[in-house]
């Protein structure tokens, strides 16, 4: 789940350690030629809408929608993904937008579980529906708030548990889901403010069309500085 999740398609229960891999995302956008809306993610626009452009991390890009309307905005971007195929994708959908968009943008595949990002280099670190078990994401979200500078942003997103209870098809692996206060007891209070903790309802259409509630877990946190 390195990207933007589709709520519409179903899914199986893949391998947990498979699901992290470059051989597993690669052959997953291969499957069409779009798995994205190519929609900016609806949190990220409600949440960084008014924050001043600086440097920004766009963590699990995939396609490139969030880290093309961040560059739009004049933020300088770095747009990180595991699978070759989405970075080429998304190099393709900056080239076509405006010349300058594309040049305030850098991709990177990483690991991110390897990667290290650096201790304060971004203004804006942003985590879209990256859903490792928890062992993992401890330690991948302490570093990636390592990596902002102080004064600026972290923003994480991602599938409530309460999806689980839903028609919406999800993986059954209820260890990958979190909630804002999964996250928030990551980050030392004395470092960070947390400006927005929710649970962010929207609608979907499940496998039998029927219109149902889910939700996005929703955490923005700023650094003191």
């Amino acid at each position: 789940m390195t990207a933007h999740d589709d709520p519409g398609v179903a899914q199986e229960t893949p391998d947990v350690a498979e699901m992290f891999t470059e051989g597993f995302w690669n052959e997953r956008y291969g499957t069409r030629h779009s798995l994205w809306s190519g929609n900016p993610n609806r949190n990220l626009v409600s949440e960084v809408s008014g924050l001043p452009a600086g440097e920004a991390l766009d963590v699990g890009c995939g396609e490139g929608a969030d880290s093309i309307w961040l560059a739009d905005r004049d933020w300088r971007v770095t747009g990180v993904d595991i699978s070759t195929v989405a970075l080429g994708r998304a190099a393709g959908h900056a080239a076509q937008a405006r010349p300058e968009i594309a040049g305030r943008i850098t991709w990177e595949q990483v690991d991110i579980f390897s990667w290290d990002p650096g201790a304060d280099r971004y203004d804006l670190v942003s985590v879209h529906y990256l859903h490792p078990p928890s062992a993992q994401r401890a330690p991948l979200v302490r570093r990636l708030a390592a990596s902002v500078r102080p004064g600026g942003t972290l923003l994480i997103a991602g599938h409530h548990p309460s999806d689980l209870q839903t028609t919406i098809p999800r993986p059954a692996l209820p260890d990958l889901f979190f909630t804002g206060d999964d996250i928030a007891a990551l980050l030392d209070p004395g470092d960070w403010d947390i400006v927005t903790n929710k649970a962010s309802g929207r609608e979907a259409t499940d496998p039998e069309g029927r219109v149902v509630t889910i939700h996005d877990a929703v955490i923005r946190a700023r650094r003191h500085g």
